[in-house]
């Protein structure tokens, strides 16, 4: 009777649609998946207007809610198919304009009967029941193991607001949100209004909240719990914090508070508009897919990367207001004004990137945010945008299933750079200026990167069409590099020399930066003179230079105003390699090591030379952000040894030797920095690998040895236990069930469990490589946990025995697993090893297997891996 009712209303649906005789444009039928293509979703939202949603939902806690929607909305017409998303829901109640009718409903979405639609205003009405999500999206379901109560929360981004109510599921089809919920006593619930009541009702409330401002479906928030809560009203705004009672230890409200009125400070003053909405709400949730999300005025942050057992190092707490100023940007940029379609992302992140570390760097008391910066995010995008997967920053999104097949280091930092980059080349206030006019004209609605160009080039009357195009459109890094040369000591002839990275990527820019010329003294390296010049084409003189005294050292990108590499000219090489320790710049200094590990990365200097420089140069390093940055390509280095043949063991066994007594002699040196000798043993730990090492971090967990101020919390006894694991030293058993005793809170459960998937267990590895690869009812954070330690790089061996499994069954797994878990899976159990061998297997099976575009980019990255690897390796001295 069901199957009869469902073809009846179907066939009905039809006739109603041909008696309309009206000519119209042929409608993109959907594919019956819970994703709609872009043409679909515009199709849509020029017939839809003055969205309004009116949620109830019924919280119990348990697997299921229940929940209704009252949708209404403006009909242009009513001559053609109009869908209405929920995923995998089991309707109980369904009507049009209040006649109750039979949904026709595959799962992803519902069918609306054209018959029983008006022109003008019209009402849908859902009652459903649906199982919580345990993959990070949707209304997420998280059971606290210590104590047993259960947290809510919502992430919707890109598009899964339809796995909790019934909703047009795109950026462009803003509407106001009307939100009611029923949930027990102890619960507190949030979304982006302040509630407007509160009413007791036996052993459960019911909450309302007024409607909300214009958002979009992935803008709106609902999360509920016994969450721990505590407030400052000490500023213009309210806030609120949110976190599980179990971990309200770990959290430092003080800090959280006080880069939150800085930013609000900031940004009320830099975009000329004040917060747009009641209240600032912040929530600590577990589980969480990314590291925030900037739902409006109740923004989501990930647990595992912002709490902590011990007081936060500096480094933590720059990275917390760091990323409390990038989510806080997207409250003006992303949800008072947002994109029309998901190809307008990368914008939204990109200006993000920008303004969030801006901000951090005027606001707060990190100054450096700009290094950081520089030495992390941008060395991720340089990275990606070197490699033959790298894509523009603009890029065509088919459908709502491909919106972040590209949101990358090339979305965040590359775009971020780029938007720097036209903030000194238009200037700051012509810049500041066009950003407030973008806001001020598309507030509370949708836009697209033409309105913002155009904004920007109106405030600075400059037209940036081409600009556009090369930066924006074009994929691919470029490479300047100074031709000088000099006579009796003075320069006759200076040129900045551009070079694309290949035929494909031939794009050369117009770009502006600051040219330093140094020159060698006996304890340091002199700054002459900076030179502000905009270059473009392959060939740009720079006469102002001529008649200057002759450097030892030039550096094109002098204060790092461009995105672009620098390939040293041979004498800078040689001064760079010689004098690290006469920098006395350290944003200099950055850019000189980075320099040095890029040359290992195009084979122009030994892996072997690198790691003297390093063994040499580093334990003087008194600069966190660069000792990070190059303990970093260390933690690389390692990766690349690892992975080597065995002719290059014997050498790779004395330089992770060598590195690990560096260590060593760093964090048992009297520091008055607790942070410099943590980060010091965590590396300590990560090269640990010689009997005495490995015996040395038993004699630690144990009480039987330790160091002057190292203080081992929780998160470093685990390190050390997964380390242990690893390496399979004979107490690591007894420390892992120690430990799981000790710890049975959630960071731990997975701490412990990265542990057990990392030993060296060829059948163990087997078996949990066809749990993730089979249907499980394990959470996803708890998959994840498992993909990224299953094989760590000295496994090369044990990686093998699945190689030709994973290889096999990786396009199958694409088509059945969705892209949150191919994101993951893709990115760490593709197998490399640097041989030809398997680059011939990458290369074999990207020709020949229909792959989403997500995991094709990510196999393309193991290929290029597989490459520098390769290169490397011909590269090093035996």
């Amino acid at each position: 009777m069901k199957l009869f009712y469902t073809v009846l209303v179907a066939l009905l649906s039809i006739v109603l649609s041909a008696c309309n005789s009206t000519p119209r444009e042929p409608i993109s039928a959907r594919d019956g998946t819970a994703y709609i293509s872009q043409q679909s979703a515009m199709q849509r939202s020029a017939r839809i207007s003055d969205v309004k949603y009116d949620l109830a939902f019924s919280l119990t806690g348990e697997s299921r809610f229940s929940a209704s929607t009252i949708v209404n909305f403006n009909l242009s017409d009513t001559s053609k198919a109009l869908t209405l998303d929920l995923n995998q829901a089991t309707i109980s109640h369904f009507s049009i304009n209040g006649k109750k009718v039979y949904p026709n409903y595959n799962g992803s979405y519902i069918t609306l009967n054209p018959g029983l639609l008006s022109t003008g205003n019209n009402t849908v009405e859902v009652q459903f029941s649906r199982e919580h999500s345990t993959n990070g999206e949707g209304l997420h379901r998280f059971v606290d193991p210590i104590d047993g109560k259960v947290y809510l929360y919502s992430h919707f981004e890109p598009a899964a607001a339809q796995q909790m109510f019934a909703v047009f599921d795109q950026p462009d089809l803003k509407a106001n949100f009307t939100l009611s919920v029923t949930a027990p006593k102890a619960w507190t619930v949030i979304s982006a209004m302040r509630e407007s009541s509160i009413t007791e009702l036996g052993d459960t409330r019911q909450w309302q909240f007024p409607q909300s401002p214009k958002l979009s479906p992935y803008n709106f928030s609902m999360h509920a719990g016994p969450y721990q809560q505590w407030a400052d009203n000490s500023g213009p705004y309210p806030l609120r914090l949110f976190a599980r009672q179990s971990v309200a230890d770990q959290v430092t409200p003080q800090d959280w508070f006080t880069y939150t009125q800085q930013g609000l400070e900031f940004f009320d003053s830099y975009f000329g508009i004040p917060y747009p909405f009641k209240k600032y709400d912040q929530v600590l949730v577990p589980d969480f897919l990314y590291g925030a999300m900037e739902n409006a005025a109740a923004i989501t942050f990930s647990e595992s990367r912002f709490l902590f057992n011990s007081e936060m190092t500096a480094a933590q707490k720059q990275r917390l207001a760091g990323v409390i100023m990038h989510e806080m940007a997207h409250q003006w940029f992303g949800n008072l004004v947002t994109m029309k379609w998901w190809n307008g992302l990368w914008l939204n992140e990109s200006f993000a990137s920008f303004m969030g570390t801006l901000a951090t760097a005027e606001a707060t008391e990190f100054s450096h945010a700009w290094r950081t910066f520089y030495a992390n995010n941008k060395q991720s995008a340089y990275h990606l945008d070197s490699q033959t997967s790298t894509h523009p920053i603009e890029v065509p999104v088919a459908s709502s299933q491909n919106a972040f097949d590209n949101i990358d280091a090339i979305t965040y930092s590359k775009g971020a750079s780029a938007l720097k980059q036209l903030n000194h080349l238009l200037g700051e206030k012509a810049f500041q200026k066009g950003v407030q006019d973008y806001l001020q004209q598309y507030s509370y609605q949708n836009a697209e990167l033409n309105d913002f160009i155009k904004s920007l080039g109106n405030a600075a009357n400059k037209n940036l069409t081409t600009w556009s195009q090369q930066w924006l459109y074009e994929a691919g890094v470029n490479s300047i590099k100074a031709d000088f040369s000099c006579e009796n000591g003075r320069i006759t002839q200076f040129n900045l020399t551009q070079s694309a990275p290949n035929s494909a990527l031939s794009t050369l820019r117009e770009q502006r930066v600051q040219i330093g010329l140094f020159t060698q003294g006996r304890s340091r390296l002199h700054h002459n003179i900076s030179m502000p010049v905009t270059y473009k084409g392959a060939t740009t003189k720079v006469t102002r230079l001529i008649g200057l005294h002759c450097p030892d050292l030039v550096y094109p990108n002098y204060q790092d105003w461009g995105f672009v590499k620098v390939n040293l000219d041979p004498v800078s090489f040689k001064t760079a390699k010689q004098n690290l320790r006469l920098v006395k710049d350290p944003l200099l200094r950055s850019m000189l090591w980075q320099s040095l590990w890029d040359s290992v990365e195009d084979g122009s200097l030994s892996l072997n030379d690198y790691i003297g420089a390093v063994l040499v140069n580093l334990p003087g390093e008194a600069d966190q952000t660069i000792v990070g940055q190059v303990l970093k390509s260390l933690s690389k280095t390692r990766s690349y040894l690892d992975k080597m043949d065995p002719s290059n063991q014997r050498f790779a066994k004395q330089a992770i030797r060598a590195i690990e007594q560096m260590s060593l002699r760093k964090v048992m040196i009297k520091s008055d920095s607790r942070d410099f000798q943590r980060r010091w043993f965590e590396n300590y730990v990560s090269f640990a690998r010689s009997k005495d090492a490995l015996n040395h971090i038993d004699a630690l967990l144990s009480d039987k040895a330790s160091i002057k101020g190292l203080v081992l919390d929780q998160d470093l006894r685990w390190l050390m236990i997964a380390h242990l694991n690893r390496y399979d030293h004979p107490t690591a058993m007894y420390w892992l069930r120690k430990e799981r005793g000790v710890d049975n809170s959630d960071a731990g459960q997975k701490s412990a469990l990265a542990a057990e998937v990392s030993r060296p267990d060829a059948l163990k590895k087997r078996q949990w490589l066809t749990r993730i690869q089979q249907q499980t009812n394990l959470p996803f954070s708890k998959q994840r946990s498992i993909i990224e330690n299953l094989y760590p790089s000295e496994q090369k061996a044990l990686s093998a025995v699945t190689a030709d499994q994973r290889l096999a069954t990786l396009a199958k797994l694409d088509s059945e697993k969705g892209p949150v878990f191919m994101r993951s899976y893709a990115k760490y159990l593709i197998p490399t090893n640097c041989s030809y061998a398997n680059e011939s297997a990458l290369q074999n099976l990207q020709s020949n297997s229909q792959l989403s575009d997500g995991t094709d980019r990510a196999l393309k990255e193991a290929i290029g891996q597989e490459q520098k690897c390769l290169l490397i390796k011909s590269k090093m001295s035996h």
